[in-house]
């Protein structure tokens, strides 16, 4: 070897020693949801450990849980305008820009986790994507909220006009308001960052949410009374700015959406679990009781006009194949 080559061939290897690596894309995700949660858990043990797999390392994901970025209405916002890429969150916050999410939050609709699941994995939750897409978003998966109950201050829930008057904190759903009302309650549409000093000073005399997330938000230090009304089933979207994601490469794409697919499969795993615990958690801090069936008859037939409610608003024809779906489902 002569001394030029030798010369050349170091001098080569100094330069690639010097390269940096290729820089890591990454993507910010943020949710209103407490760390404990199980969608957290799913979006920080899973989604971010499947994406690094999936895409050998070239994407790489920020995850901001527990209203770190702002409370839900915010993140919803920054993602349609591209100031972040993603967020996971209660369907109710994107429905003042996709209404037809209303048809999937009627009230005493779902009788179960198994029949909300093939409604929604169907041509529901098809439809109701291509309504998202119109809006400037993707979406890449459902997972569970679950079944919403009721808890005060003031009273125990045992039959409907134990609802007369209490000041509910609500989502800002027309759907969920509708119901409320229907009750006799005076519901208070409120973003869940405000709830725990509402309750805490009276300015709310209650809240409905998943026992979960009751549990994860300790509203049982500021609420006596934890009644089981399961009067909505509930879901959380997760969605994408639709112009970044479909900008990226498409095996970047494919790495997101099966990431994503992996972690909302884990997170519809482990949620009743996390549910169950919370409940007998609950138990021990609150006044518990559960509504008998009678009773939430009752509460459906008080709330049967929020349906027609919903059809005038976003149209019969898909609040009807809604309904037929949850009926084959069954």
């Amino acid at each position: 070897m002569s001394a030029y080559t030798r010369k050349l061939l170091i001098g080569l290897a100094v330069l690639l020693l010097a390269a940096p690596a290729a820089a890591q894309e990454k993507i910010r995700v943020a949710g209103n949801f407490a760390t404990e949660h199980s969608s957290s858990i799913a979006m920080e043990k899973v989604f971010k450990t499947e994406l690094a797999r999936l895409s050998n390392n070239q994407l790489g994901v920020d995850i901001f849980p527990a209203m770190q970025l702002g409370g839900a209405k915010e993140n919803v916002d920054a993602v349609r305008s591209g100031a972040l890429f993603m967020t996971w969150v209660g369907v109710a916050f994107l429905s003042r820009i996709v209404p037809e999410l209303e048809a999937i939050s009627l009230p005493f609709l779902m009788p179960n986790r198994e029949v909300a699941f093939k409604v929604i994995d169907g041509e529901v939750g098809q439809l109701i994507d291509k309504r998202y897409a119109e809006k400037g978003f993707i979406s890449l998966g459902w997972m569970e909220l679950g079944s919403r109950q009721v808890t005060n201050s003031r009273r125990p829930l045992r039959a409907i006009a134990d609802f007369k008057g209490l000041k509910i904190r609500m989502q800002p759903l027309e759907t969920h308001l509708a119901t409320f009302r229907a009750l006799g309650a005076n519901p208070v549409a409120m973003d869940i960052k405000e709830l725990y000093s509402a309750l805490q000073t009276g300015v709310m005399d209650g809240q409905e949410n998943p026992f979960a997330i009751i549990q994860a938000n300790r509203y049982f230090e500021v609420q006596k009374f934890v009644s089981k009304t399961d009067h909505f089933y509930d879901f959380i979207a997760i969605v994408a700015n639709r112009k970044q994601l479909e900008a990226m490469k498409p095996e970047h794409q494919k790495a997101i959406r099966g990431a994503m697919t992996a972690a909302v499969a884990y997170q519809r795993k482990i949620a009743a679990d996390l549910d169950a615990k919370a409940v007998d958690e609950l138990k021990k801090r609150m006044q518990y009781n559960e509504l008998p069936p009678q009773v939430r008859e009752e509460m459906r037939k008080a709330s049967a006009g929020v349906v027609d409610q919903v059809k005038a608003r976003i149209g019969a024809d898909l609040v009807d194949r809604v309904l037929a779906e949850v009926a084959k489902a069954r």
